[in-house]
């Protein structure tokens, strides 16, 4: 029996790593669990990294800003704000979600990080109290 519902990494993170023909994590987790080869899956050589972007203060949100800025930052792959407009949202550690995720690829873990941190800076939410 292979557990049902189970999450290797939560929600959009496992994109962040990559495998040989675009395979993802949660093929290989499966892939294993079936007994099936997994040794020839090997990570990409780049360092990679996503941002959960945290929820700054509770209310609506209202208005998302700066997400094309924070795309074009050097090594920053996507950004996915998974958060609806009008959507209550509850900060950590009351609440349980992220507006969304910025992720980034580069050759080293500080271009990462360093892209991460400047696409975050780039964006500004607008969070109507309740």
């Amino acid at each position: 029996m292979i557990e049902i519902a189970a999450r290797s990494i939560g929600g959009f993170c496992s994109r962040a790593l990559r495998f040989r023909e675009d395979v993802s994590l949660e093929e290989l987790i499966l892939r294993d669990a079936l007994g099936m080869e997994t040794d020839s899956f090997h990570r990409e050589p780049h360092a990679s990294g996503v941002m959960m972007i945290p929820i700054p203060r509770a209310g609506f949100l209202n208005e998302v800003r700066g997400l094309l800025e924070a795309k074009a930052v050097k090594n920053i792959v996507d950004v996915v704000i998974s958060t609806h407009l009008g959507k209550e949202v509850v900060p950590l550690p009351e609440g349980g979600k992220y507006l969304g995720f910025i992720f980034s690829r580069a050759q080293a873990p500080k271009e990462v990080e360093v892209a991460l941190r400047e696409a975050h800076r780039r964006m500004e939410f607008s969070i109507i109290a309740k």
